[in-house]
């Protein structure tokens, strides 16, 4: 039984893999922020919960991480600092915690014979498209210190493959959502302003577009990528190959919920008119090349999947649908 580490657990996208890897059979070691309640995040809500080893820490410090990599076959970092809108006002931390803490998990994991490490990537790191699909080659752009620190972090973890020879792949998911998302994101503010109750939904800027992939998808790609021999020293889109408008994917979700509501643009959510990625629709033909793998969720099946779970009142009352959570 091959020993995995899962570093952001307790987060959205890291919540969902440690369930899957716990199906699949795997030995999974689930990291969960430190804090003083013993808080394991989204971990407290997993099925899994009793068949995992949970332990909290902090990536930020380099002796943890090399304590928490022992005996470990494969490390899956997804640990990491996420909202744009907050690096704008404290990007040291972002250093901190995405390149800092990379560092810190790779060279634990080098020291410690780790067999695998799946980094993750972010589609922001590619900024406002210059071509579409976007592949892999296509240019870093950094329009924020969030996605700065992400490309800053990739840049680490490569170096370790070329300069160490660490077995290191990139992820680089799209946007996924699904439940459990973070409420700093656009499908949890749009659902459950509605499910709230409210007739007017505040947005920022709803013409962006954006490849959006349902949560199982996008962790069945790290399962894949952590699988293939062949996807080590690379990095690699999990994308549905597939673009929707903000605007759009507002009115599929209306649709769904079945509720006549109005938009209302709240300029507190526009970001910065350099800063905003006006277009994200990511290439996906790596992926399915290296590994076989397929998007299985139409973008209608995981919205209802993820309505279904946010208009559960137990669910739903974790979300402050009137509050703008940066």
């Amino acid at each position: 039984m091959e020993r995995v580490l899962v570093t952001g657990a307790d987060g959205f996208i890291g919540s969902h893999l440690t369930e899957l890897l716990a199906k699949e059979g795997y030995q999974v070691r689930a990291l969960a922020q430190y804090n003083s309640f013993n808080h394991w995040g989204w971990l407290e809500d997993v099925g899994c919960k009793n068949d995992i080893e949970v332990v909290t820490g902090d990536i930020r410090d380099p002796h943890f991480c090399r304590h928490i990599s022992k005996d470990i076959d494969i490390v899956f970092h997804l640990a990491a600092l996420i909202a744009i809108p907050y690096s704008y006002v404290a990007p040291d931390s972002y250093v901190q915690t995405n390149v800092t803490g990379t560092l810190n998990i790779c060279q634990a994991a080098m020291d410690n014979n780790v067999k695998r490490v799946i980094h993750t990537s972010t589609s922001e790191v590619y900024g406002t498209a210059r071509y579409v699909p976007i592949d892999e080659a296509h240019p870093m752009q950094p329009q924020s210190p969030y996605s700065a620190s992400k490309i800053g972090s990739d840049a680490m973890a490569m170096s370790f493959f070329n300069a160490f020879n660490l077995p290191v792949t990139i992820a680089r998911p799209f946007n996924t959502y699904g439940p459990r998302q973070s409420a700093r994101a656009v499908i949890p503010t749009i659902i459950s302003q509605i499910a709230s109750g409210m007739t007017e939904i505040k947005l920022g800027d709803v013409s962006p577009t954006r490849d959006f992939n349902y949560v199982e998808d996008t962790c069945r790609g790290f399962l894949a990528l952590a699988r293939c021999e062949a996807a080590i020293g690379e990095t690699v889109n999990i994308a549905s190959n597939d673009e929707i408008s903000v605007g759009d994917t507002l009115t599929l979700i209306r649709d769904l919920m079945g509720r006549d509501v109005k938009l209302i643009t709240d300029d507190t959510r526009l970001r910065p008119e350099k800063s905003e990625v006006f277009r994200l629709w990511g290439e996906n033909k790596k992926i399915c090349e290296l590994t076989g793998f397929a998007p299985l969720v139409s973008i209608e099946q995981g919205l209802q999947h993820t309505i279904d779970w946010f208009v559960k009142p137990d669910n739903l009352a974790k979300y402050k649908a009137g509050v703008y959570n940066v």
